[in-house]
């Protein structure tokens, strides 16, 4: 089977990653080859073929005909196989990160060319700026990495046989490295953009049994994670609290994970979710909050989780809550005129009434301003940690699940039987066996698909908001 991979870029994330997982799973089944706007500086293990009008706009700021670039990927193709190919398998292609990416594929499609997919993030979920105004491409199959999102695009207008899910592959380590464990740390082992909430990783800090430090590995990337993530390096300067950046910038990931006492997520939203499975492999456990609705697909196939918490409540009178809410609003109404949508202000009371109801709301909507009130507050009595000790109960028990040893053992050959290359192999040969026999007609209904996404109950300002806004 003759396979062309389409993205924007092959440049260092999660999506490269996948498509780099998937070039590798399928070299010795399929003829493959890999078509993008901004080549590998690292090398790629498949036949790169540069196509600039592919990129970002804001990396390609020549002006082309989407018809154009189509032809030159039709070209390619022709090249490369010296014939067509059977299908093309298009990597994030509903987020407007390429303004004319819609109307390329498209005018592949009226060329004949067979259409797979995969989504790995939604412009519906946290990112209006990305937001494409017109349709989503229809009569094409689609692929997601979980069920929350099989579910939502079942929901929003595809059927059953154009919509495949994919999760994908956990790397797994011939020779799982040695571990040397040092009590002294345990470790959230990303790069700290906002999503994934640092400042409730800080706030556990304070919960720790052992006066562990917490270790937070990479700084992020992008100007408005940065203004964040030096705030919090200046708040916890300034408490003197046991926290270390950067950790990742002078020791390799694979020593600082091998040699933690344990691994944190607190991270409120994900595609996939690496976080869950990953820490096994190196023979440690993940403590903090669980993201339901991703971690079902985990759950399901018998990775254990459920020690995590899923919220943590805090009371509404530690924080300045009425100009949180008063931001809270307003981010809502930005966010629906980016949609081209109208939210009315009484279904917003409804929804930040049923978030506080008890007195308390879940600590990943605040925004960064509130959460450092939250855990200046904590700083002040101790009292206050017993209160919400009384609140959430699993802040007893940081970092030490019952029968640590069984469970890192059961969860890591979980982990090894469900998420492997050869399952991956499997899984894509399978689907393009039925994008082959099966064309099918359908299409997205973008209204619902949005309503689906748009929960105010869970319209977190980390997610939705800009920092400082």
């Amino acid at each position: 089977m003759k396979i062309v991979f389409i993205h924007y870029h092959l440049k260092t994330g999660g999506v490269t990653t996948c498509l780099r997982q998937q070039v590798e799973a399928l070299k010795n089944d399929c003829d493959v080859c890999v078509i993008t706007g901004e080549l590998s500086q690292t090398g790629f293990p498949a036949k790169m073929i540069h196509i600039p009008e592919l990129a970002y706009s804001a990396d390609y700021p020549g002006i082309f005909q989407p018809e154009d670039a189509a032809a030159a990927v039709s070209q390619a193709i022709e090249s490369h196989f010296n014939g067509p190919c059977d299908i093309v398998h298009v990597h994030n292609p509903i987020l407007a990160k390429n303004k004319k990416f819609l109307k390329i594929l498209a005018a592949l499609q009226r060329s004949g060319v067979s259409l797979f997919l995969q989504i790995h993030d939604f412009a519906e979920d946290g990112r209006p700026r990305s937001f494409f105004a017109e349709d989503y491409p229809a009569d094409c199959h689609y692929g997601v990495v979980n069920s929350r999102d099989y579910r939502i695009l079942l929901k929003s207008g595809l059927k059953k046989q154009g919509l495949h899910q994919i999760p994908n592959a956990v790397t797994i380590p011939d020779n799982p490295p040695a571990t040397t464990q040092d009590d002294s740390y345990a470790v959230y082992p990303i790069r700290a953009i906002r999503r994934k909430n640092i400042g409730e990783a800080i706030l556990l800090s304070l919960f720790f049994r052992d006066n562990e430090t917490l270790v937070i590995t990479l700084p992020p990337n992008s100007a408005a994670d940065v203004e964040s993530y030096q705030d919090w390096k200046v708040f916890v300067s300034r408490h003197h609290l046991r926290v270390e950046f950067d950790r990742g910038l002078q020791q390799p990931y694979e020593a600082i994970v091998g040699s933690a006492r344990y691994l944190l997520s607190t991270s409120i939203t994900e595609g996939f979710g690496f976080s869950f499975l990953e820490p096994w492999l190196f023979g440690k456990w993940v403590w903090g909050r669980k993201i339901s609705d991703i971690c079902a697909d985990f759950e399901a196939n018998g990775v254990r989780l459920d020690y995590m918490y899923s919220a943590l409540n805090v009371p509404v009178d530690w924080f300045e809550w009425e100009a949180f809410y008063k931001k809270w609003k307003r981010t809502i109404h930005n966010t629906a005129k980016q949609f081209d949508i109208v939210i009315d202000n009484e279904r917003i009371q409804n929804a930040f009434s049923s978030m506080t109801a008890e007195g308390t709301v879940d600590f990943g909507l605040l925004d960064e301003e509130s959460q450092k009130q939250v855990v200046g507050h904590l700083l002040t009595r101790k009292d206050h940690a017993a209160q919400l000790l009384a609140l959430n109960p699993s802040l007893a028990t940081v970092g030490i699940p019952a029968d640590q040893k069984n469970l890192i053992e059961a969860n890591r050959n979980a982990v090894t039987r469900h998420y492997s290359m050869e399952k991956y192999r499997q899984k894509l040969l399978a689907i393009y066996a039925q994008l082959h026999q099966a064309p099918v007609r359908q299409h997205i209904d973008k209204k619902i698909l949005l309503a689906q996404f748009l929960d105010l109950t869970k319209f977190s300002l980390l997610k939705w908001g800009d920092y400082g806004a």
